[in-house]
C-alpha cells in the first residue's frame, strides 16, 4: 500500500474540515496494466476482512487499497437499491424518543456507503465509522458528507471495530446499522452476531452489494462458467460464506424476528468502466486460478483475450449484488 503525507500516525479527527477532503482524494493509476495491490474481489493468503481485529496488530498492512474502493465507488453507488430506502426511511420516522439518526457503518472503508446513503435521509445524522484499518477510517472521515437530505446535519466519528464483538449493547442508541460490500466476507458464526446484536438492539440494518456467485460477460466465453465456479468456491475458503452469505443473513434476520427485504444490486460495467473492469477481472480470474491451479494455463489465455475486448470497449460485464434490508422488532415500543 502507497502511504502519502495525509496519513496521520493513528491520529483521525473525528469531524475534519471541508477542506481537508481534496488534500487525501486517492489517485487512480491511468495505466490499467498496473495491479492496484488489495484491488479486486479475492482474498490473498493470510487476508482478513477489515473489520476483523482478532490477531490484528496496530500496524497491520490494510486490506483493502483506497484506489481500489474509489474505483468502486461510482458503480456501487449505481448498483445499490433506491426501491430499499422508502420503506428504512418510514422506520426511521417512526423511532421512539430520537432527536437524530445514529448510524453505525461496519467495515466503512473510505465512507462510500455514508457518502450515498447520508443525503437520502432526513433529520440530524451522527455516523460511527468502524474499520480495523486506521488509514482508511482517515479517508471515510475527512470525505464525509455534512448535510443530509433536507439539509441536516451531518457528523461522524471513527472507531476500530470487529463485527464478530459486536452485542446489543454496542448498539445501544443507534438507529441503523449498515454496511457495503460484507457479509460475503464473514463467517455463518459472525452473521449470526451481526443480526443478534442488530435484533437484540430492535435496529434495523441496510447491508448492500454482497456477491451473488453469478457473473454475466458479453460477448460470453466458453470458459466463464468455470472461471465463475472456481472463484465461488475460492469465497468460501477458511469457513468464510462469499455467495452463500445473503441467504445465511436472510435466514439469520428472520429467524429473530426481523422483517427481511431483498432487492438486486448488480455492477454493470461497460466501456466507461474499463479501469474497474480490468481490475476486477485480475483479481476474479487470479482467484479461480489459486483454487483451480490446473485452469491456469486456458485462464492467462482467458484473461489477456478479455483484457484486450475490454481495452477494445467490446466487452460488457454484470456482476450480480443483492441488497439486504432487515426491519427489526423495534424495542422501543414502536411498530
Amino acid at each position: 500500500m502507497r502511504k502519502t503525507a495525509t496519513k496521520e500516525s493513528g491520529k483521525i479527527p473525528a469531524q475534519p474540515g471541508p477542506r481537508e477532503v481534496t488534500s487525501v482524494k486517492p489517485a487512480v493509476p491511468s495505466d490499467t496494466e498496473t495491479v492496484i495491490p488489495g484491488a479486486g474481489p479475492s482474498v490473498r493468503p493470510g487476508e482478513r476482512p477489515t473489520v476483523r481485529l482478532r490477531d490484528a496488530g496496530p500496524d497491520d498492512a490494510p486490506r483493502y487499497a483506497p484506489e481500489w474502493l474509489e474505483l468502486r465507488e461510482g458503480p456501487d453507488a449505481a448498483a445499490r437499491s433506491g426501491d430499499l430506502i422508502d420503506p428504512l426511511r418510514i422506520r426511521l420516522a417512526n423511532l421512539p424518543g430520537k432527536a437524530g439518526l445514529v448510524i453505525h457503518d461496519l467495515g466503512c472503508g473510505t465512507g462510500s456507503m455514508g457518502r450515498w446513503l447520508a443525503p437520502r435521509l432526513d433529520g440530524p445524522q451522527h455516523w460511527i465509522l468502524h474499520d480495523r484499518d486506521p488509514y482508511l477510517l482517515h479517508f471515510a472521515a475527512v470525505a464525509s458528507p455534512r448535510s443530509a437530505a433536507d439539509g441536516s446535519r451531518v457528523t461522524v466519528e471513527t472507531r476500530r471495530g470487529d463485527v464478530g464483538l459486536l452485542t446489543p449493547d454496542a448498539l445501544a442508541g443507534a438507529s441503523l446499522v449498515t454496511a457495503s460490500a460484507l457479509l460475503d466476507v464473514l463467517t455463518r458464526e459472525e452473521i449470526d452476531t451481526l443480526a443478534a446484536a442488530c435484533t437484540g438492539a430492535g435496529c434495523p440494518a441496510l447491508l448492500t452489494l454482497s456477491v451473488a456467485g453469478r457473473v454475466e460477460l458479453s460477448p460470453a466465453d466458453p470458459l466463464d462458467e468455470e472461471i465463475a465456479d472456481a472463484f465461488n468456491a475460492h469465497q468460501r475458503r477458511g469457513g468464510l460464506l462469499g455467495p452463500d452469505a445473503i441467504t445465511v443473513a436472510c435466514e439469520a434476520f428472520s429467524d429473530r424476528g426481523a422483517t427481511v427485504r431483498l432487492h438486486p444490486s448488480a455492477w454493470r460495467l461497460g466501456p466507461a468502466d474499463s479501469a474497474l473492469t480490468v481490475q476486477w477481472l485480475r483479481g476474479w480470474v487470479g482467484a479461480a486460478v489459486e483454487e483451480r491451479p490446473e485452469l491456469k494455463e486456458r485462464a492467462e489465455r482467458y484473461l489477456q483475450d478479455r483484457l484486450e475486448a475490454c481495452r477494445a470497449g467490446e466487452l460488457n460485464v454484470v456482476v450480480h449484488h443483492s441488497d439486504l434490508l432487515a426491519l427489526s422488532r423495534p424495542t422501543g415500543g414502536a411498530s
